[in-house]
């Protein structure tokens, strides 16, 4: 993260959460006044971090919501771990996530060897890493509010969005984590078998007096769903913490063990999740975010954040376009290539560890970080013409494409 500023306007403690609250109050409503094509809410927030970050106006002291911030990317991985459904990881859909995940892989492993040996990126692994991954949980509410999670289109990003989220979560942890090997897929396995254990425990519970508890007091001043479920990401944190794994990891087992926890009405326990999540946590992460972009690195190099921008879309992408082929019409196989190559969330963790361990050049870091923001900014704007194009009228015959 970047140090504190040191402007003459510059606010600490409460003062700066107030001004960071002004930004995500002032985001929705900045984003229904933009044009037609509708920037993304999650854009203002990056865009107004920078704007009162140490890069910016100078006004807020980073380290003032740093534990905060840190709470809403769990928040984040929270919520898409919650979306996904083991079954459909199972289906055909999942199984070809897995395809177009390893094939990035490769890819990823072949251009950023090439460009190492070239002495043009330091961090092979967090950088490689980082052009196969999949913002979920950035782009869900950009799908939901468009209506586009239902179906194919919805049912195959679902897939390759935690494909994409996980597997690089589980490299991060055993390629990247603080312990050897060996020592991290054990970590790495025993972190698997607390999540199953934690995730049969309704059972036990199923027509116990805790249980009816639990649920009477659901809501009203109570809450206790809503109380444990935060209890139990915190506590995730933590262990995945102690073992030395990166936290975004227990945050997902977190929301996937949460989706089989839940009692009573799901659908309203998890608008209960999106009014704690998106109403205060999250969008502190992505103001965060913002106020550690490093523009002068970006304005120094733009040539490098452009070169990072197009491998994402050409590296996480255009493997989809091939991989579905005989699922999705050509149409909506592109609107997946661009959300699939969407990212941030874990761009912007592996570039601070790239930093923090000294292998990621620190223009690297930034243009990297610049690219991600520029992929959520860019690609579903990319998705959403395509879909308004599909919307007109039209004279052709539709595609019959197999």
């Amino acid at each position: 993260m970047a140090a504190a500023g040191t402007g003459p306007l510059m606010l600490v403690g409460l003062e700066s959460l107030f001004v960071v609250a002004v930004v995500f109050a002032l985001a929705p409503i900045v984003s229904g006044l933009l044009p037609a094509q509708r920037v993304p809410q999650l854009v203002v927030l990056i865009a107004g971090g920078v704007l009162i970050g140490p890069h910016g106006l100078d006004f807020v002291e980073t380290g003032d919501i740093a534990l905060i911030a840190n709470v809403g990317l769990g928040f984040v991985f929270l919520q898409a771990g919650f979306e996904i459904e083991p079954r459909l990881l199972r289906s055909r859909a999942g199984a070809l996530a897995l395809i177009a995940w390893a094939a990035s892989a490769v890819l990823s492993a072949v251009t950023i060897g090439a460009l190492a040996a070239a002495g043009f990126v330091h961090a092979f692994v967090p950088v490689a890493l980082a052009l196969t991954t999949t913002a979920l949980g950035t782009v869900l509410p950009i799908l939901r509010e468009r209506g586009q999670l239902g179906g194919g289109l919805g049912q195959n990003f679902l897939a390759n969005g935690a494909v994409g989220e996980m597997l690089p979560i589980a490299a991060i942890a055993i390629f990247l984590g603080v312990h050897s090997r060996f020592v991290a897929l054990l970590s790495f396995a025993a972190m698997g078998l607390l999540a199953l254990m934690l995730s049969l425990a309704p059972r036990l519970l199923r027509r116990g007096r805790v249980l009816r508890v639990v649920v009477d007091q659901a809501d009203g001043t109570s809450q206790t769903t809503l109380r444990w479920s935060v209890l139990l990401l915190l506590g995730l944190l933590v262990v995945a913490g102690k073992f030395g794994l990166d936290v975004v990891l227990g945050a997902m087992l977190a929301g996937v063990i949460l989706r089989r926890w839940a009692p009573g009405d799901l659908e309203s326990f998890e608008s209960k999740l999106d009014a704690l999540g998106h109403g205060f946590f999250v969008p502190v992460f992505f103001v965060s975010a913002g106020m550690a972009l490093d523009l002068k690195s970006i304005a120094d190099a733009p040539l490098r954040t452009v070169i990072f921008l197009f491998l994402l879309l050409a590296i996480r992408g255009l493997p989809i376009l091939v991989t579905h082929r005989g699922v999705l019409e050509l149409r909506q196989r592109a609107q997946l290539m661009f959300y699939t190559a969407t990212t941030l969330p874990l761009v912007v963790a592996l570039t601070q560890i790239g930093i923090s361990n000294g292998t990621m050049l620190p223009e690297n870091a930034a243009a990297l970080v610049g690219a991600a923001i520029a992929s959520v900014l860019l690609f579903p704007l990319g998705a959403s013409l395509l879909d308004r194009r599909s919307k007109a009228p039209r004279s052709d015959v539709p595609s019959t494409e197999a």
